[in-house]
């Protein structure tokens, strides 16, 4: 394995560079500015043109290497003339006696940027078009270049080229080394797109034996979940649904990486009823505190926050209809951090625009609850992955198990209630009633407890509110997972539940059942557990 027998340069003039790109952004500034310092262009089809057009004089690769470009272009740039060019220790003896001898010029600069993979993918091709679409000589050629950045300049992303320009035709070594990272960054992100898409689309493997995840950095943050922890917002590389990190911020503060955390949490459970009726969900510390469904959603805030408007304060806020300013005055009456919402109108917008410090996300298009998926979870010396849960429960899904059946209204109640346990930490209870949380009992370690917790917090609603009774009376419970004993149902009886919605599968189920029968509430199982930790 050669070395470079001497440290490497820090200043190397261009003389010759080659370009071949399927962006063609910014190409003729850049071939223009290398004309003006004398430097020979060696180009390939498309780009040749290009350059050609604009007036510039270009050599084809086929001048360089003696073959023509053959097999549809699959063959044009994989030669030793080219990556011998490109490789060559330019301070080694060796080295420099084999490009003499078989007529090897050095190659200063390379200019790619690789076949349009994801694009084509994204657009619905087909199977052959989207393999005609892998790119083989250019990441070829980028990866030579950038292990020989001692001498070798290259460049991948059209957003560089200015700095190339800059340069004056010499490129120093801290330029050179940083554009190899972000090459060989590059070809990474292309090959992982590629795996991506021969094990999930192509192959049908959800959990390939190697898997790489194509994903760009977006930004970094000011801190993490603590100032003293590190973060960054990464997006995916080609094709993805859209969600909290793809909206839009109107305006406010720069979000943190807890804004970013809850207000997921928000957009994904309010996507739930992204084809019902006028929805808020609020949410603090990833978990919902309150979330109703209205003719209105004005109404329906007004409800989502009375069901606990302590932890209402300081939270993040989603709807599932395009913000009014009548909704808008509403949410500035306490202090939110972000809003989330798939619009919002001038009047809203006039309105937010007074609380600087507030976020308003506009996300399009609400995210498909049902959507395939994968979850990451990293643990002590490994990774975690699962399929995202995107379990769902209709009418038809559900079995009555008790003596009586729930009415109308209680079924309604109960498909809410287990809609919006979906989305709280384990163990999860959801009290329920006329399309609101009435109580949310999240994260303890003893279903029994949740339970108490979610009643003691609908009666400290109903004092503040000045309710006569607190929204649990004649309320639908939902447990994410089954009870395991009787006491949290009966805790659920004396909170005032009428209904229970939960997955079953106990040992104990009949126990369970029997209590819920001798209280003569109504119970339906789903079968399907929403455990989320």
């Amino acid at each position: 394995m050669k070395t470079p027998t001497t440290p490497a340069p820090d200043k190397v003039a261009i003389k010759r560079a080659l370009l071949s790109v399927s962006d063609k952004s910014g190409l003729v500034e850049l071939g223009r500015a290398l004309a003006g310092w004398g430097v020979e262009l060696v180009s390939t089809g498309g780009t040749a043109k290009a350059l050609r057009d604009a007036g510039l004089d270009v050599k084809d690769i086929s001048d360089i290497t003696g073959f023509p470009e053959m097999m549809d272009g699959r063959v044009k740039t994989l030669h030793p003339m080219v990556h011998g060019g490109l490789l060559s220790v330019r301070d080694d003896p060796e080295h420099a006696k084999a490009m003499t001898d078989h007529g090897i010029g050095a190659i200063d600069l390379v200019v790619v940027n690789l076949y349009p993979f994801a694009q084509t993918v994204a657009k619905g091709a087909g199977r052959d078009e989207i393999i005609e679409n892998i790119d083989i000589g250019g990441p070829s050629m980028v990866r030579s270049a950038a292990k020989n950045h001692a001498y070798v300049t290259i460049a991948t992303d059209p957003a560089d080229y200015a700095e190339i320009i800059a340069s004056g035709g010499t490129t120093d070594f801290a330029l050179r080394k940083r554009f190899a990272a972000k090459a060989f960054a590059a070809t990474a992100t292309y090959d992982a797109m590629i795996s991506s898409w021969f094990a999930h689309a192509d192959q049908g493997q959800f959990f390939p034996q190697a898997l790489s995840i194509p994903v760009r950095k977006a930004e970094e943050l000011r801190y993490g979940e603590n100032p003293h922890q590190q973060a960054a917002l990464y997006l995916p590389v080609g094709p993805s649904a859209r969600g909290i990190a793809q909206a839009t911020q109107v305006q406010g503060k720069e979000l943190s990486y807890n804004n970013y955390n809850d207000a997921d949490a928000a957009l994904e459970l309010v996507s739930e009823f992204r084809d019902g009726p006028p929805t808020v969900v609020i949410v603090k510390h990833a978990n919902p505190c309150g979330v109703a469904s209205a003719d209105t959603l004005i109404e329906a805030y007004e409800a989502a926050l009375a069901c606990d408007s302590v932890s209402a304060f300081g939270g993040i806020i989603a709807v599932n209809r395009p913000l009014d300013g009548k909704t808008a005055e509403a949410i500035s009456g306490i202090f939110t951090e972000v809003v989330a919402a798939p619009d919002a109108d001038d009047d809203a917008k006039a309105v937010f625009a007074k609380k600087k410090n507030l976020r308003l996300l506009l996300t399009g298009e609400l995210p498909d609850p049902a959507r395939a998926g994968m979850a990451m979870k990293s643990i002590a010396g490994g990774v975690l992955l699962q399929s995202r849960d995107n379990g769902r429960i209709g009418l038809d899904d559900l079995k009555v198990v008790t003596k009586r059946a729930p009415t109308d209204q209680e079924l309604k109640d109960c498909l809410f209630a287990w809609t919006v346990a979906k989305h709280v930490k384990s163990n999860a209870i959801v009290y329920a009633r006329g399309g609101s949380t009435a109580g949310v009992g999240a994260g303890q370690m003893n279903r029994l407890e949740s339970a108490r917790i979610a009643a003691w917090k609908a009666k400290d609603a109903a004092e503040k509110a000045g309710w006569a009774t607190p929204r649990t009376i004649g309320s639908a419970v939902a447990s994410d997972a089954f009870f395991p004993f009787a006491d949290g149902l009966l805790a659920a009886v004396e909170a005032g539940a009428t209904a229970v919605i939960q997955p079953g599968g106990s040992i104990r189920d009949a126990e369970v059942i029997a209590a819920a029968d001798e209280a003569g509430l109504a119970m339906v199982f789903t079968g399907m557990r929403h455990f989320r930790h």
